[in-house]
């Protein structure tokens, strides 16, 4: 079992940020870690930076930036991530070890928006996820933007049709013979029409029929025309 998560905090010098009265503004940080060297290793990094606060464990509930370092996201991380961000007085940002794409999803799901590799976080690229998730920034690597990106289009895609069909589903050749279907036109007509052989059009339709698992040209075209395919 790991140990439990907590945070360190130090106290650093004035920053580049300008508050409304004219003195140096720095984004406070509470930085949550299950392991004493990951946490010792973040703390040193960002206690150089003016641009950063880190906070006393009193305060850390008011951080600007919680700042969560592990190795992978474990249930134990998840229910951390889920409480830090029912508070509304911080936003969260995510330093970990290994992340799959389901792991990446229960990340967005917690509402981190802010992720970067613990093998690429040196004190630039620390501070910079610090500022951009004190902004409500975005940030991810990305190899992990596009496994997202897929996700969202395989959820996009599930929607559209139970079967997980999509309005991918046709090619330009096959939504055009559909439409002249929908016409009225016959095989040879189509034939003429697309100048393909009667063989093709032929192919091509029972290749749509039997893909989508319809019953006959009749029932394509409905289905074509239901999920804007044509």
């Amino acid at each position: 079992m790991s140990a439990p998560i907590s945070y360190e905090h130090t106290t650093v010098g004035s920053g580049h940020r300008i508050s409304r009265t004219g003195r140096p503004e720095r984004v406070t940080v509470a930085v949550y870690a299950a392991d004493p060297i990951l946490r010792v290793g973040v703390v040193q990094q960002l206690r150089q930076r003016p641009e950063v606060d880190l906070l006393a464990d009193a305060d850390a509930e008011g951080a600007q930036v919680s700042l969560v370092v592990v190795d992978n996201v474990e249930d134990d991380v998840a229910a951390l991530l889920h409480r830090l961000r029912l508070n509304s007085a911080t936003q969260v940002g995510l330093v970990v070890g290994t992340l799959g794409s389901g792991a990446l999803q229960r990340v967005i799901e917690c509402g981190v928006s802010a992720v970067l590799r613990r093998a690429e976080a040196d004190q630039d690229r620390l501070v910079h996820l610090v500022l951009a998730t004190a902004n409500g920034e975005g940030v991810l690597p990305g190899d992990l933007l596009g496994k997202l990106l897929a996700q969202v289009g395989s959820l996009q895609r599930s929607s559209l049709d139970p079967q997980g069909l999509s309005l991918s589903t046709l090619t330009t050749r096959e939504a055009d013979m559909l439409r002249l279907v929908s016409e009225g036109l016959d095989t040879a007509e189509i034939a003429r029409k697309t100048a393909y052989s009667e063989r093709t059009v032929k192919n091509v339709l029972h290749e749509i029929i039997t893909r989508l698992q319809l019953r006959n040209r009749t029932h394509a075209v409905g289905y074509a025309l239901r999920n804007g395919l044509i």
